[in-house]
């Protein structure tokens, strides 16, 4: 069988497995659920309004863990644990570069397996947030963004950054992990290496450097290729924006993208969401701050939302910055603190049958033209379908959506609900939350079945697990205490239960009549 054909069925099954099995209950095999980040899981039967709001609901039991939880916890069901029997698996990846799988319904106690990729007799280690001179992420960082699954080989696909030779170098790494044993897959792990041609260090091609970067985003898995995005620590040294694909079966590096060849920064990151992927195989993906010069015939794009294809090798197709990406930049206004939501065809129109929603720092939402992004135009944005100036507060992560509805839990704002109506957002909430979400807001996922019973879940610093009628945010229907809170952590809704990843363990939430109820205690504490 050829390796096209291979990659598309494996495209196939991760489709397939995020949306449903034969018994009608889900996998979550990527960051937000599926490739568009729609966030949102339609197959779920036993959390509904009623019975989340009816007191059963609450915490069922939590699993220690060696580190923060920045990825979002992926779930898979039916694996078979050598020794140990079939379990649905919660996979947890930590700063303290470790991978648990635990028995995602609580009855194994102890992981069913467990890998770390430290090694301190050979002094590799985490790196120490004060090596980076950067604290967004304290106090070690290890393994940050979100792991993807390959359901068709049964493999986890994760990056870990490394301090070795006892403090002297950097390295980050793509490890391809048995989803069963956490064994290494042959060839794995392999080196994250990539140059391309540019003058942005100072000569004639651009290196990318291990210690200058953090795999903040998602790993996306499309048609047989991994592809690993990178940003900066803060904003130090002369960074650039990259993501760079592996072949999902040999590892060997197979493309490399950077936005700002010939100058510095526009860094990939968008609060942690993954990129996003269309049914013909293109990648969206928003960059930070940076340079720009594509209005001129130049290559650089910070400030933008790209669309990369993938055809033989990444390339831009198209692409829309903001007319005032200057400013944006100057004042760390980041376009790239969202990450890019696709909305299915229904949301559209005849003419523009294909959009695209994302936000940014300054609190805009932009909905945007699939098949044509709008580049740049001086003056103004209204070469773009549509623009919501200061709808919402400062966006850091993926909207998602539900029912022609995009949501937003922005910085120091509500949960904002937006219908969506001939292709275009309502100009005001349709529905909101009573309270607001302080600090950095929170990027929500939801459940529901099919059309009915949708639930908006998110996390909030003051450690609460937060549960809203979808179909209005007024009516909180349940909020409980997770123990300790990660800025951008995003909840996983599979077959009755709520996984969440806290400082120091991944809390499971669900309806208590129906599960065994095993508490773990944990350490009570939040971020300062």
């Amino acid at each position: 069988m050829s390796l096209p054909i291979i990659h598309a069925m494996r495209l196939a099954s991760t489709i397939l497995l995020c949306a449903l099995s034969s018994s009608g209950q889900v996998s979550v095999l990527t960051y937000h659920n599926d490739l568009a980040r729609t966030g949102q899981n339609l197959n779920e039967t036993s959390l509904t309004p009623s019975t989340v709001r009816s007191g059963q609901f609450g915490q069922l039991f939590s699993d220690a863990v060696d580190g923060e939880v920045y990825a979002q916890p992926l779930y898979v069901l039916g694996v078979t644990i050598p020794g140990k029997g079939v379990y649905n698996v919660v996979f947890v990846a930590t700063e303290h570069d470790s991978v648990y799988a635990f028995d995602a319904d609580g009855s194994a106690t102890e992981p069913l397996w467990h890998v770390n990729f430290t090694n301190t007799a050979l002094g590799v280690t985490t790196v120490p947030a004060e090596s980076l001179v950067c604290n967004v992420i304290t106090p070690e960082v290890g393994i940050t963004g979100t792991p993807v699954i390959d359901p068709a080989s049964g493999t986890l696909y994760v990056v870990a950054m490394t301090l070795e030779q006892f403090g002297q170098t950097y390295a980050q790494r793509l490890h391809a992990l048995d989803l069963a044993t956490g064994a290494e897959r042959p060839g794995s792990p392999v080196d994250i290496e990539a140059s391309v041609p540019g003058t942005g260090d100072g000569n004639t091609r651009v290196t990318f450097k291990p210690g200058l970067y953090k795999q903040r985003a998602g790993l996306l898995l499309l048609n047989g290729v991994v592809y690993t995005a990178w940003t900066s620590h803060c904003d130090s040294g002369n960074y650039h924006g990259w993501l760079i694909g592996y072949d999902a079966q040999t590892l060997q590096r197979a493309s490399v993208y950077t936005s700002t060849p010939n100058w510095y920064a526009g860094s990939f990151w968008q609060s942690g969401a993954a990129p996003a992927a269309d049914e013909n195989g293109n990648i969206y993906i928003v960059s930070a701050n940076g340079t720009f010069d594509a209005e001129r015939g130049g290559s650089d794009l910070g400030e933008s939302i790209i669309k990369l294809s993938t055809t033989k090798t990444l390339s831009v197709a198209d692409y829309f910055t903001p007319f005032n990406a200057d400013t944006l930049s100057l004042q760390d206004m980041d376009f790239g603190s969202s990450g890019a939501l696709l909305l299915p065809d229904s949301a559209g129109t005849p003419a523009h049958p294909h959009l695209l929603v994302s936000g940014s720092k300054a609190g805009g939402i932009y909905v945007l033209d699939r098949d044509n992004l709008g580049h740049f135009q001086p003056g103004g944005d209204t070469q773009i379908v549509q623009f919501l100036a200061s709808a919402v507060g400062p966006v850091f992560g993926t909207p998602v959506y539900f029912n022609n509805t995009v949501y937003f839990a922005a910085k120091n704002d509500a949960v904002k609900a937006f219908s969506i109506s001939n292709g275009r957002i309502s100009a005001q909430p349709v529905s909101q939350s009573v309270g607001s979400f302080p600090y950095l807001g929170s990027p929500p996922s939801i459940s529901a079945n099919g059309s009915i019973n949708g639930i908006l879940w998110t996390i909030d610093t003051s450690v609460q697990l937060r549960a809203y009628d979808a179909n209005n945010l007024a009516d909180e229907l349940y909020h409980g205490n997770i123990g300790s809170y990660v800025k951008f952590s995003t909840p996983t809704i599979a077959n009755g239960k709520v996984f969440v990843g806290t400082m120091n363990s991944l809390m499971v939430f669900g309806l208590r009549t129906e599960h065994r109820h095993r508490l773990v205690p944990v350490l009570d504490r939040i971020r300062k």
